[in-house]
C-alpha cells in the first residue's frame, strides 16, 4: 500500500508577503558600489526633505523613513545623501512585479516595493511556501541584484508581520499551527492599523501585546472601542478573511510636497494643492485611469500626520475636478486644528479604468456636461505638452510655478 506524501509544516503558509530592502537605495547600490557599507540615504537636498530610504548603516545611527534630512544629519552628521531618481524607481518595481507574477496570478500590490501573494495554486508546481518564498528571494537577487524580505503564513496581516521579521535580506514562515504562538508575544502596536494614539489607549487599558487582547473576554474590545475593538480583537486571534486581491493596475496615485517655510497662508497652500492635483490627474491621464475618491493629508512642523478622504460625484482625470473636494478637505483639516504646514499629500483613489462602463447622472447635459469639458481640455493640454515639452497653458495661478512633484513623491499603490 502507498504511503500518503509527508506534508510540509508551513504547507497551509500560503500567503506571502514580499517587500524589498530599503527599496530605493538598494536600487542606487547598483551602480554606486562607494556606498556599500557606509550610512547614506535617498533624499532631497532641502533639510526639510525627507528620506524616503536609508541604508541599515544609517539606520543603526536611527535614521528612518519619513524622518526630515535635517534631523537625520544631526544624528547622523556623515550621512551620505542620493538624489531620488523616481522614474527609475518605478521601472526596477515593475520588473520585480514582472517577475512575481511568475509565481503567481494572484498579486496584490501594496506600494512601489511590496506585495503579497496567494501560492496556494502553485504549490503543485512549484513546492511547499517555504520553497517558493526561498526561490523568490534568490530570483530577485540574481536578476535584478536586489534583497528582499518575505515572510509567509496563513492569513494576510501575519505574513507582512513575518516579512518585517525577516529583515533584512531572510524569510520567516509562519505555519497555521504556530500562528497564535509567533502572534501573542508581541506589542500591541506591531498589529496592522494600531497606531500610536490607538495602541496608546489600549496601554491605558493594560493591553501591552497582542496576547494581552486575545485573552480578554470576547466582545470586551469592542465594549469599549467600538468596530475599531472588534478588529483588534479578531487579528489578536489570527482571523484576517481578506484574500490576496488580484490586480490590474494601481490601487492610487498621489504626490506629496515639502514646504521649505511652513506656510499658513491658505491662498498660498490652495496653489500648491491645486499644482498637486493637476499633477496626479496628469499621471491619471497616462495611466488610462479614473479616480472615484480623493484623499489628502497634511503634516505639521512636529511631525503629526492626519488626513481626510472624500468621494466623487463622477469618476474622473481631472486636475479641475480634483481640487475641490481636494481644497475643501485641506481646509478643513486647517480648521478643526490649525497650525503651519511642513507638507500636503493629494492622492486619488477608487481607480477604475477609463474604459469601463458608468452609470450615468441623471443630469448629464448639466453636470455631466462640465466634467467632460474640464477632462477635454487637460488631455488637449497634454498633448500640447507632449509636442513641445515645456509649454502648453497651466491655470493663472500656477503660471511660473515648479513642476508639482519636483520637490515631492509620486505614491502609486
Amino acid at each position: 500500500m502507498q504511503q500518503p506524501a509527508p506534508v510540509d509544516p508551513g504547507d497551509d503558509a500560503t500567503v506571502l508577503h514580499v517587500d524589498m530592502d530599503a527599496f530605493f537605495l538598494s536600487v542606487e547600490l547598483r551602480e554606486r558600489p562607494d556606498l556599500r557599507g557606509v550610512p547614506a540615504a535617498v533624499a532631497g537636498r532641502s533639510l526639510r526633505s525627507v528620506i524616503l530610504s536609508a541604508s541599515y548603516e544609517a539606520r543603526a545611527f536611527g535614521v528612518r523613513s519619513a524622518m526630515p534630512v535635517g534631523q537625520a544629519l544631526r544624528l547622523c552628521p556623515q550621512l551620505r545623501l542620493v538624489e531620488p531618481r523616481q522614474s527609475v524607481y518605478r521601472s526596477v518595481s515593475a520588473e520585480v512585479m514582472a517577475l512575481l507574477d511568475r509565481v503567481t496570478p494572484v498579486r496584490e500590490q501594496l506600494s512601489v516595493d511590496e506585495a503579497f501573494l496567494d501560492v496556494a495554486g502553485s504549490r503543485r508546481r512549484l513546492g511547499p511556501p517555504a520553497r517558493i518564498g526561498a526561490a523568490i528571494r534568490e530570483r530577485v537577487r540574481a536578476e535584478l541584484g536586489l534583497p528582499c524580505s518575505v515572510g509567509a503564513a496563513p492569513v494576510k496581516f501575519v505574513a507582512k508581520m513575518a516579512s518585517t521579521a525577516a529583515k533584512p535580506d531572510g524569510l520567516v514562515v509562519v505555519p497555521g499551527e504556530r500562528l497564535l504562538e509567533f502572534l501573542h508575544p508581541r506589542p500591541i502596536d506591531h498589529l496592522w492599523g494600531v497606531g500610536p494614539v490607538l495602541a496608546l489607549r489600549l496601554r491605558t487599558r493594560g493591553i501591552d501585546t497582542i496576547g494581552d487582547a486575545a485573552a480578554l473576554p470576547e466582545g470586551r474590545l469592542r465594549q469599549w472601542f467600538g468596530e475599531v475593538g472588534a478588529r483588534v480583537e479578531d487579528l489578536s486571534r489570527g482571523l484576517d478573511p481578506r484574500p490576496v486581491h488580484q490586480e490590474t493596475g494601481h490601487q492610487s496615485i498621489g504626490a506629496d510636497h515639502t514646504f521649505d517655510d511652513d506656510p499658513t497662508d491658505p491662498e498660498e497652500i490652495d496653489r500648491h494643492v491645486l499644482r498637486l492635483c493637476h499633477h496626479v490627474a496628469g499621471r491619471l491621464r497616462a495611466e488610462g485611469v479614473l479616480a472615484g475618491g480623493v484623499t489628502v493629508r497634511v503634516k505639521s512642523p512636529e511631525a503629526r500626520v492626519r488626513s481626510r478622504a472624500a468621494r466623487l460625484p463622477d469618476p474622473t482625470d481631472s486636475g479641475h475636478d480634483l481640487f475641490a473636494p481636494a481644497r475643501r478637505a485641506v481646509r478643513e483639516l486647517l480648521a478643526d486644528r490649525p497650525h503651519p504646514l511642513r507638507l500636503v499629500g493629494v492622492r486619488a483613489e477608487r481607480l477604475t479604468d477609463e474604459q469601463a462602463p458608468r452609470q450615468q447622472s441623471l443630469f448629464d447635459d448639466e453636470a455631466g456636461g462640465r466634467a467632460a469639458d474640464w477632462g477635454a481640455a487637460e488631455r488637449a493640454v497634454d498633448a500640447v505638452r507632449r509636442r513641445f515639452p515645456g509649454l502648453g497653458p497651466a491655470p493663472a495661478s500656477l503660471l511660473g510655478d515648479a513642476d508639482p512633484a519636483a520637490d515631492g513623491r509620486d505614491r502609486r499603490q
